[in-house]
């Protein structure tokens, strides 16, 4: 027989570390605070491309002394020109007129000839326009989450219902504070990437709760009520922790592949979705085998012990 790992009794142990993560984290957010791109919080983007090497924080120095603000670069490649890209983010910015296109062309031509930089594109975000996308990112990833929580309790009426997809909610909530974090604490921008990582995490997180849940469902109707909620999920995960873990190992070698290469050839925007992603993807095996089940057992356990009123 398989050995067992008590991975129900030994619940709050993991609801302590979970509490204390999630805390750090909104402590981090408070101290460090939140970094957020011109997609969101409006501003001004220059692309251009270029040849050859540089030196990154020598133009970064440049560019601020130009412009007489902080912007951040970030490189990547140009899929349509196939060409080596920087671009400049300017948050808060209004726009960027013609007088300061030309004085960063200047500046290209005089201490950076050899790169032959060139402009690709320009882009303006009126700061209304970054906080209305914002929202309706944010709502997109709150739908996301109630129809999970309908899904759920549909799927599994008869072993759990509404318990039991609110359990599941709870730990994509954990999953996606962790990839917040991942944003915050590295001091990566919010931005696209960000809202895309938290519905792929969404989506991963709940495929592998819903397969310890089946798992559960099956396991009640093998054996009835002889075995008690609490054995029941606690068997229910140790029989799907292999396929949980193995498939997140494999889908980790991917993503640490693109990370490598992402930095290899200095993608920054690639790396700053496949890491925050590993993460999440980390978080996920481990909110569906220790937060999602065992909260549910807590809940179950906590109704039967609360007394009932007794009719007067």
């Amino acid at each position: 027989m398989k050995k067992q790992y008590d991975i129900v009794g030994n619940r709050k142990k993991f609801f302590i570390f979970s509490a204390v993560l999630i805390a750090f984290i909104l402590l981090c957010s408070v101290i460090f605070g939140v970094k957020m791109d011109i997609q969101f919080k409006g501003g001004a983007m220059l692309t251009y491309s270029y040849e050859g090497e540089f030196d990154l924080n020598a133009l970064n120095k440049d560019i601020n002394a130009v412009l007489g603000s902080s912007a951040s670069l970030q490189t990547g490649d140009s899929i349509a020109s196939n060409a080596k890209t920087v671009t400049i983010s300017m948050p808060g910015s209004e726009t960027v007129d013609a007088a300061t296109v030309e004085a960063l062309g200047g500046m290209f031509d005089e201490k950076f000839a050899d790169n032959n930089f060139q402009q690709l594109s320009m882009k303006n975000v009126n700061p209304s326009i970054g906080k209305e996308f914002f929202a309706k990112s944010i709502v997109a990833v709150v739908a996301a989450s109630l129809l999970i929580l309908v899904y759920i309790a549909i799927r599994f009426k008869k072993i759990g219902g509404w318990p039991a997809g609110s359990m599941a909610v709870v730990a994509l909530i954990h999953d996606l504070i962790v990839v917040y974090g991942v944003f915050v604490v590295m001091r990566i921008p919010l931005n696209g990437n960000f809202i895309a990582a938290l519905l792929t995490i969404l989506g991963y997180s709940i495929n592998d709760t819903v397969v310890i849940y089946d798992r559960v469902r099956e396991n009640r109707q093998l054996y009835g009520n002889s075995m008690d909620f609490e054995a029941l999920v606690n068997t229910s995960i140790n029989q799907s922790l292999r396929r949980s873990i193995n498939t997140t190992i494999s889908t980790l070698l991917a993503l640490g592949t693109v990370c490598v290469v992402s930095v290899i050839f200095g993608l920054d925007s690639i790396f700053t979705f496949a890491l925050p992603l590993i993460i999440g993807m980390i978080s996920g095996v481990y909110s569906t085998v220790c937060i999602a089940g065992p909260l549910w057992v807590e809940w179950e356990t906590r109704k039967k012990a609360k007394p009932r009123k007794k009719n007067a």
